[in-house]
């Protein structure tokens, strides 16, 4: 699948204000011509454009960060690739199971600075955990959710001319053994964890819905 493919609307879309953002349900899609695709929009895209949230899954993938480095490359030849990518950040893991939501936001129109975006994104995840009786937390010193000190979604942003891309990975029912080969997010030891774990046995599909209507509430 090509930049084009993804950035032209070939998955269902549902137009929406611009003060909100235009949904798009890509399914499962490489990780790399995905990462292009975001570049692409980003870098072309017209003031007073709609933004996106894009809202998919990865085959299995290792992804490091600007922040990362050597030292976090997975320790075991496992067979997944890793790709070094432009959203800040360290090293993670994405796979089928895992709700990824990328978000494509022009940020000086919203009046959004970098950590009041991480904090709603973080909020967002919070607010819908919530809703199935589960506490969870942000650390500042290490962004992302967390539930009884293990982390259950990951976040990474790229900033280009006020507007971002990438966005936060939502741990939902996977296989969670790759996260043992790396740091993750670069915390040796950190425990990671899933809301199959935690006992929500919705599917990831029906999750990513509720976590796109979350974001949007925060973004009204």
């Amino acid at each position: 699948m090509t930049a084009t493919h993804i950035a032209s609307g070939t998955a269902a879309a549902a137009r929406r204000p611009a003060s909100q953002a235009r949904q798009r349900r890509l399914g499962r899609v490489d990780y790399e011509p995905t990462w292009r695709a975001m570049q692409a929009f980003t870098a072309g895209r017209a003031a007073g454009a709609a933004d996106e949230l894009w809202l998919l899954e990865h085959p299995p993938v290792y992804t490091l960060g600007v922040a990362g480095r050597s030292e976090h490359l997975p320790r075991v030849a496992n067979g997944i690739p890793v790709v070094r990518t432009d959203r800040g950040g360290q090293i993670t893991y994405h796979g089928p199971g895992q709700v990824v939501l990328y978000t494509l936001l022009d940020l000086r129109r919203r009046g959004l600075a970098v950590r009041p975006l991480v904090r709603l994104l973080e909020l967002s995840v919070i607010d819908l955990l919530a809703g199935y009786g589960i506490a969870a937390a942000a650390r500042v010193e290490a962004p992302g959710v967390y539930v009884d000190g293990a982390k259950i979604a990951a976040l990474g942003l790229r900033i280009r001319n006020g507007c971002c891309y990438h966005g936060l990975a939502f741990n939902v029912d996977m296989d969670l053994s790759p996260f043992h080969a790396i740091d993750p997010c670069g915390y040796s030891g950190l425990a990671v964890t899933q809301a199959r774990s935690l006992g929500i046995t919705e599917a990831p599909e029906s999750l990513g819905e509720k976590l796109v209507r979350s974001v949007l509430m925060r973004l009204a």
